[in-house]
């Protein structure tokens, strides 16, 4: 066997790492071109099945439930996608493909759309998907008594019917040429119907992998799908989710064994983890941000000009260098970011500039200013340490920030959302038109900034219905402008999602950066290589 030939051999194996493969092949004399080539061909081929995949995830809550419309965080995400599908998925690629539904059409002005189900499917207790399990699981999350975080992108849907057991047809209030994107929302799983009702209870979904037992915001246990529709997918006997909010707890079970995978690295330390042979960090780009929402109903925020002031006080740089040492990009006070289709690019990047933050404090008649941020490390690995560099930066303005530690347990529930103004992660969305619905509409329960703007919704009904694409990218980029100059999100910098993963663990040559963990759905794509 040629030593290249022998070296791929010991990768595939699981006896080396990525790491000391890229190492060796370069010796060898291959470019590193070539040798990630090979890398990628090495561990993409031909998936070995079996196993328990144990994840570590840096999130989690005691108040978590299995009820889609309350979910909140990225371990509630990743339960979702374990046991459970949608109509369609955004894959690795960033593309939407077929999940439950295999076809779907519009019409002409995009306002009808017809999904036709994948036949045969069913959920772990033996039931057969039909149309009615999809219209009772988006009413779900329907009508002026939902509480479901996914009821503002459901508001435009005028009506939801049935075309036989194999068909739905979603009529809009508006066309959207981007609703197939929204029925991917981890919130609107496709769950059994029971007397009218989704019967998230009963704990059957139609994922890779059936739920064995729940233990909210500390474990999860699956075990394969015998019969799960998607070819070439799930290879696992079982999947672990555990959740670790601590940082150190977390890179400490992955460095020892006791987990394969962890989320959120801790940037700080790792560097050490590239030191530990059967460890290897896995970093994606994607629509990952960081953020401070100011609840714009509440004083001092209701005032544009200490918004501003604060957008103007912190030193994105030093952020972006000390926080995500340069693992990430510049934000500009909008969550769309340079991997979403209609990217501002032309709006200036905001900087620090304490001198014009205390001209807009005067404007306000708000100088010397005193204001509390909530944060922990639950909102996003050294969210603290953020808000103590923030609170330096803004004393040269004038600005005293009192920094509130909150506790991690229980922070999306009793903090974010709640407090006036907190340390916050999005993980962003494939479209521009979903995170505005998400965050940023007049009447989205996860609007965080409780921003209401009249010219913003209507620009917002106005692109979704809009098929020119200079058009809408034109509509989108007047919305990212109208949010940094006036919205209530303070977001200084998007984050690349960093990953720690044991060099046992294989997947595909492209990682989805759309959320953590392969689009949080590592355990249906990688495998024990």
């Amino acid at each position: 066997m040629k030593p290249l030939e022998k070296l791929t051999s010991q990768l595939t194996a699981g006896k080396i790492g990525r790491r000391q493969f890229m190492e060796g092949a370069l010796a060898l004399g291959a470019t590193a071109l070539a040798a990630e080539g090979l890398m990628s061909q090495a561990l993409a081929a031909d998936p070995k099945q079996g196993g328990r995949l144990r994840l570590g995830i840096g999130h989690g809550s005691t108040t978590d439930s299995l009820d889609p419309s309350t979910h909140e965080n990225g371990y509630m995400q990743n339960v979702a996608y374990t046991y459970a599908n949608n109509l369609t998925e955004v894959d690795e690629t960033g593309n939407l493909v077929p999940e439950l539904a295999e076809s779907w059409d519009a019409s002409d002005d995009a306002r009808t759309w017809t999904f036709k189900l994948r036949p045969g499917v069913e959920f772990h207790n033996g039931k057969t998907v039909t149309s009615d399990d999809v219209i009772t699981s988006m009413n779900h999350h329907r009508g002026t008594d939902s509480k479901s975080s996914a009821t503002a992108l459901l508001e435009q849907v005028a009506d939801i019917r049935a075309d036989g057991d194999g068909t739905v047809v979603f009529e809009l209030e508006t066309g959207n040429a981007d609703w197939p994107f929204i029925v991917s929302d981890y919130h609107l799983l496709i769950l059994p119907a029971k007397d009218g009702k989704m019967d998230w209870q009963a704990k059957a979904g139609t994922g890779a992998y059936k739920i064995e037992s729940y233990d909210p915001g500390v474990r999860s246990f699956f075990t394969k799908n015998p019969n799960y529709f998607k070819e070439g997918r799930g290879h696992f006997d079982e999947v672990e989710t555990i959740a670790i909010i601590d940082p150190a707890a977390r890179q400490n079970a992955v460095t020892t064994g006791e987990v394969d995978v962890i989320d959120r690295v801790d940037l700080k330390t790792a560097h050490l983890l590239d030191r530990v042979p059967s460890v290897g960090i896995l970093e994606t780009t994607g629509t990952l941000h960081y953020t401070f929402p100011m609840r714009t109903d509440t004083a001092p925020f209701d005032n544009n000009d200490v918004r501003m002031a604060l957008k103007l006080a912190v030193d994105r740089e030093e952020l972006l260098k000390k926080i995500l040492r340069g693992r990430g990009s510049l934000g500009n006070d909008h969550p769309i970011s340079v991997a979403n289709r209609y990217h501002n690019g032309d709006l200036p990047q905001r900087s620090y500039d304490p001198e014009k933050a205390k001209w807009h404090l005067k404007q306000a008649g708000a100088e010397g200013l005193t204001v509390d941020l909530s944060s922990a490390d639950a909102a996003f690995n050294g969210a603290v340490d953020a808000a103590v560099l923030y609170k330096e930066h803004a004393a040269k303005a004038g600005i005293t920030i009192n920094v509130v530690r909150e506790p991690n347990d229980g922070y999306w529930s009793n903090v974010w959302n709640k407090k006036p103004w907190c340390a916050c992660y999005w993980g962003g969305r494939p479209t521009e038109d979903w995170m505005f619905s998400a965050a940023y509409s007049n009447d989205a329960k996860w609007n965080d900034t409780v921003f209401r703007n009249d010219k913003f919704n209507d620009l917002l009904i106005e692109a979704r219905a809009e098929l020119n694409d200079d058009k809408r990218r034109e509509l989108y980029g007047e919305m990212q402008q109208i949010l940094s100059d006036e919205g209530g999100t303070l977001c200084p910098m998007f984050a690349n999602h960093v990953h720690a993963v044991s060099t046992k663990v294989g997947h595909g040559e492209n990682v989805a950066g759309n959320w953590q963990l392969d689009g949080n759905k590592c355990g249906e794509r990688w495998w024990f290589s």
